[in-house]
C-alpha cells in the first residue's frame, strides 16, 4: 500500500470494521439490515415495481456504503493527545467541542474525521472520542481512576515508533502502512479481563458507568460502529422486525422532507463477561454492559443561524416534555409539531440562509447562454446567477455530531444511574482545558462548512471569468 492518507484511512476503518464484526457479530446482522433498508428505499424511490432488487450501492454516492463512524473514550491526556497523532496520519482532524456534563457525563469531546470535502468523498471516517473530566469525580474516584489509568498502556511500542516515523519523514512506506494498521487495531480490541477487582469496578460504576468503561480495561476498546443509512424510520423497524433489541425511539430532529443535521438509533448494549482480580489476583467472573450498534442517517449542515433555529425549537420542546412528563412516542409528536416551525424546503434553508451549499455551474453556463456575465467588469449577485439559471446548488452533508442526541444514546445503553449526576450537569464548557489535553486547537465546523460554500463559488465565478460574485 502506498502511503495516501485517504487509501491508508479507509483500510483502517475496513480493518475495524472486520475486526468488530468478529467481537460484536449483531453489528454484522446490522449491517445486513442497513443494506435492506436502503435498497426498498431506493426501489420505491425509482418506481420500481416487482420482485426485482434494487442494489443501493450502485445508486447511492460511493462514500456511502464505506461509511462509518467509530467512538471511543479516553482517560488521559497522553492517550488523548496520541490518539490524535495517529489519525492525523490518516488525515483526521480534530473538528468541534462537545460538552457531554450537560447530558450528565463527566466527558468532553472531540470528532477526528477529514476536513475537506475532498477527503471526505474517499471516505468519511469519522471517530467520536471522549476523554474523562478528573475535575467531574469525587475526590476517591478519581483517585482510584488515576492510580488504575496510570498502570496502562494502550498504544503497542511499535505504533508509538511508527508515528515518530511518519511525523519525522512525512510518509509510511507500505510494509508501514499495513503495520500502522494491525498496530492501531489494537487499541480498539476489545478485552474481557479487566485491570481492577469487582470490588473497585463497583465503585467507578456507581459513580458513573461510563467511568467504570474508561477506567477498568487495558485499552481504550470501541463501544460502537456506526453504518449510514438513507432512511432511519425504516432500519428502526426492520430492527425490531429481526428480533434485535433496538432503543425504543430514534434521537434528532424529527422525520422532514429535508433532512437536517443527524438521527441515530441503535440496538441495546450486550452485557459481556468480564473477569475481575480478587483480593488474591484470581479472576473472578463478572459482566459488564458498554459495547452496542448504532445506525445514523445523516442531513443537511446548518449555518449558525440555522442551528441557533433548531437549538431553540428543540429547548422548548424539552422544557414543554418535562414539565408534563412526556416521553417516548409522545415526546416524538411533541418534536414533530413543534419543529414545524423550522423551514423544511430546500429553497427555504438555501434563501433564510439557515444550511450550507455548494454551487456548480449548469448545462445554461456555457459561452452563448452567459455572454452578458463573461469578463463582466461589475460584480454580479450569486441571487441573479440563480434566477438565469447559470448556478445551481446543492446541500451540503452533515459531518459532525449532536451531544443531545449522543448522550440519549449512551443513556439508553447505560447499566445504572450517575451517583453525582448533579455536580457533572452544573459544570461549565472546559475547551481551553480540553484543547491542553489534546495539544492542538480544534476547529471550527461552522468554518469547515463555510469554507466549502465559499470555495465552490470561488470555483465558479473563475470558470465564469467574473470579477466577483455577491452573496
Amino acid at each position: 500500500m502506498a502511503f495516501d492518507q485517504n487509501t491508508l484511512r479507509s483500510h483502517f476503518c475496513h480493518a475495524l470494521s472486520e475486526m468488530y464484526k468478529s467481537e460484536v457479530p449483531l453489528y454484522g446482522d446490522l449491517i445486513d439490515v442497513v443494506w435492506g433498508a436502503d435498497a426498498k428505499t431506493v426501489q420505491h424511490s425509482q418506481n420500481i415495481e416487482g420482485d426485482r432488487v434494487i442494489n443501493p450501492d450502485d445508486i447511492l454516492p460511493a462514500r456511502h456504503r464505506v461509511e462509518r463512524h467509530g467512538a471511543i473514550r479516553l482517560g488521559t491526556a497522553h492517550e488523548l493527545a496520541t490518539i490524535r497523532r495517529m489519525f492525523a496520519v490518516m488525515g483526521m482532524h480534530p473538528v468541534g467541542y462537545y460538552d457531554l456534563s450537560l447530558a450528565g457525563f463527566p466527558m468532553h469531546a472531540t470528532a477526528f474525521r477529514p476536513n475537506t470535502q475532498e477527503a471526505l468523498d474517499k471516505n468519511p471516517f469519522r471517530v467520536f472520542t471522549t476523554v474523562l473530566r478528573m475535575e467531574l469525580l469525587t475526590e476517591s474516584t478519581r483517585k482510584l481512576a488515576q492510580k488504575a489509568l496510570e498502570q496502562r498502556n494502550i498504544f503497542t511500542p511499535r505504533l508509538l515508533a511508527l508515528l515518530d516515523i511518519a511525523e519525522s519523514r512525512g510518509f509510511l512506506t507500505p510494509d508501514q502502512c499495513t503495520e500502522l494498521i494491525s498496530n492501531g487495531l489494537e487499541t480498539f480490541r476489545w478485552h474481557s479481563k479487566a485491570t481492577v477487582t469487582i470490588e473497585e469496578y463497583e465503585q467507578l460504576k456507581a459513580e458513573h458507568p461510563l467511568i467504570a468503561d474508561v477506567v477498568s480495561f487495558p485499552n481504550s476498546h470501541i463501544n460502537h460502529l456506526t453504518p449510514r443509512t438513507i432512511d432511519i424510520d425504516l432500519v428502526q423497524q426492520l430492527m425490531l422486525d429481526h428480533g434485535m433489541p433496538a432503543k425504543d425511539r430514534i434521537e434528532g430532529p424529527p422525520k422532514r422532507s429535508c433532512p437536517i443535521l443527524l438521527r441515530q438509533t441503535s440496538f441495546k448494549a450486550l452485557e459481556e463477561t468480564v473477569y475481575f482480580k480478587d483480593s488474591t489476583s484470581f479472576y473472578v467472573k463478572g459482566s459488564h454492559t458498554a459495547r452496542f450498534g448504532e445506525v445514523e442517517q445523516r442531513g443537511y449542515a446548518l449555518t449558525r443561524k440555522g442551528r441557533q433555529l433548531y437549538d431553540r425549537i428543540l429547548n422548548r420542546v424539552n422544557t414543554e416534555a418535562a414539565e408534563h412528563g412526556l416521553k417516548g412516542k409522545t415526546y416524538d409528536m411533541l418534536l414533530e409539531e413543534r419543529f414545524k416551525e423550522f423551514p423544511d424546503s430546500l429553497s427555504e434553508l438555501h434563501d433564510l440562509r439557515l444550511g450550507y451549499f455548494t454551487y456548480r455551474l449548469t448545462p445554461l453556463s456555457d459561452q452563448s447562454a452567459n455572454e452578458r456575465f463573461v469578463l463582466s467588469e461589475e460584480p454580479i449577485s450569486l441571487q441573479d446567477l440563480l434566477d438565469k439559471q447559470i448556478l445551481s446548488y446543492e446541500a451540503i452533508t452533515y459531518e459532525d455530531f449532536l451531544p443531545l442526541s449522543a448522550g440519549g444514546i449512551f443513556n439508553s445503553n447505560l447499566g445504572g444511574v450517575s451517583q453525582s449526576k448533579q455536580l457533572i450537569m452544573s459544570a461549565d464548557p472546559d475547551l481551553d482545558g480540553f484543547q491542553h489535553l489534546l495539544g492542538k486547537c480544534v476547529a471550527d465546523e461552522f468554518h469547515l462548512y463555510a469554507e466549502m460554500q465559499q470555495k465552490s463559488l470561488e470555483t465558479c465565478r473563475q470558470k465564469l471569468r467574473l470579477k466577483e460574485i455577491i452573496v
